[in-house]
């Protein structure tokens, strides 16, 4: 840095600002690129404790497929009447968790929102690790995972192509479609920063790696205008996929005549609760982040309370659909549905997940009124967490309950997930954080050329 360069905010600079004073072009490339650039030995010991335990459970997640290739989905807790148990929870909840990426990188975009800054490559990053995650347990669930292309119309000699009724095709080409163009998203808006890291290379490895992935960006205005235009249109692609992708993964449930399932309000009630539980990870992956590589004065807390608030509104409309549930359950005069309800909430054998999920996703959100409880990092980064295990319950209330109790008093059955369940979803928890701490420490976790735009931004506002 320059002697006559303005020196680097290392204090928060509080709720109102987008970027923490005291910045230049020099120091917000400077600060983002160090991150990447850091010395191994001088990486946070955090992170080295943090990627250790997640590389654990992701050998631990080995071991469990491969005894599910050796044995079969039998060593998993379903049964019949119950043959949707963990895989499907999982699968509904990871495809959620994915959709905050894509809601903060396209949807805030076009509304103009400038405090995405900070925080959309890190969630797009986010998204698409939860995809990956998301995609394994539909085709761990099929039995005979090696055949699971036979889900795809691909031309074959027997005339022999999917079901196009059937919602689980239909979800193949929904998640299918949203991984790519997340993807597509996520490298287009890396570019520019490619050249900056090639730029700034210290090594000539890093140099060329960078330099092929910024495939020959040179900062022109021609780049930039077919920049634009790309990132704009793929931005305008990403937003119906957040509104189309969950309400497909939601038909799997809605389509069907299982009581508890057969509802019209699942799509918009999946839909929010997916941005609902989205924001709620991106909070408990970015306030730790944010403290071990000092990044306060790059997330400021304005990012932190937008997000928090974001999370409270579409949290009221979670609440509202379980309001919905309950009094259509009533008002419906149906028997089945009444007593559905019922099983649920008060005398079924999971009542207790029940209440539970209402106390993470309903009551303990509500503390987020409070300005002090959003600018608190602990309170706000708990809540986040509360959040996290409620939606995961809401998934396995959701799945499990209406199945365990069917039309026929003769084919109910309890479902009891095995430590075979408990291990793949925990594997794929150290899948998702193994694969985000290596993007936090080889790839620019925030964008580097928004960030500068931001900077021009507040001085021609002063």
């Amino acid at each position: 840095m320059k002697p006559e360069d303005p020196p680097i905010a290392t204090l928060d600079p509080g709720p109102d600002k987008v970027l923490g004073p005291g910045h230049d072009y020099a120091s917000v490339t400077g600060k983002i690129s160090g991150v990447v650039y850091r010395p191994f030995l001088k990486t946070p010991w955090q992170l080295f404790v943090g990627f250790g335990i997640a590389f654990l459970l992701v050998n631990l997640l080995l071991v469990a497929v491969t005894w599910l290739f050796f044995r079969g989905v039998g060593i998993w807790g379903i049964m019949i009447p119950v043959a949707w148990g963990f895989a499907i929870v999982n699968f509904v909840w990871w495809i959620g968790i994915g959709h905050a990426g894509t809601f903060i990188s396209a949807i805030l975009l076009l509304l103009k929102q400038d405090w995405r800054t900070s925080i959309n490559r890190f969630s797009e990053s986010m998204t698409l690790f939860a995809v990956a995650c998301a995609g394994m347990f539909p085709i761990l669930h099929l039995g005979r995972p090696w055949l699971a292309y036979w889900l795809i119309p691909y031309p074959n000699t027997m005339w022999l192509w999917p079901q196009p009724r059937s919602p689980l095709i239909w979800d193949v080409f929904a998640v299918s479609t949203y991984g790519t163009v997340s993807v597509l998203f996520w490298f287009t808006g890396l570019i520019p920063d490619f050249a900056t890291m090639r730029d700034k290379a210290p090594n000539t490895w890093a140099q060329k790696i960078f330099g092929t992935l910024a495939m020959g960006w040179r900062g022109s205005a021609k780049h930039w205008a077919r920049y634009q235009k790309a990132y704009l249109l793929l931005a305008g692609l990403s937003t119906p996929l957040v509104v189309s992708v969950h309400s497909v993964v939601s038909f799997d449930f809605s389509v069907s005549i299982v009581p508890g399932w057969h509802t019209t309000i699942f799509p918009p009630y999946f839909v929010a609760g997916a941005i609902y539980s989205g924001f709620a990870m991106v909070l408990t992956l970015a306030i730790p982040v944010r403290r071990w590589y000092h990044l306060e004065d790059l997330i400021t807390m304005r990012h932190i309370e937008c997000m928090a608030k974001v999370m409270l509104g579409t949290g009221l409309i979670v609440a509202y659909g379980y309001a919905m549930e309950a009094f259509m359950a009533w008002y419906s005069g149906n028997q089945v549905e009444r007593y559905t309800f019922i099983n649920r909430a008060w005398v079924g054998g999971y009542w207790w997940t029940y209440w539970i999920l209402i106390l993470c996703n309903i009551l303990t959100p509500q503390l987020l009124w409070s300005k002090r409880v959003r600018l608190t990092l602990p309170a706000v980064f708990v809540i986040s967490l509360i959040i996290n295990v409620g939606m995961w319950l809401e998934r396995f209330v959701i799945v499990v309950t209406s199945l365990t109790r069917d039309y026929v008093p003769s084919s109910w059955g309890m479902y009891y997930p095995t430590i075979w369940d408990w291990c793949t979803y925990a594997g794929t928890l150290g899948l998702f954080v193994s694969l985000m701490f290596l993007f936090i420490r080889g790839l620019p976790a925030i964008s580097i050329f928004e960030m500068r735009e931001v900077v021009h931004e507040q001085k021609h506002d002063h």
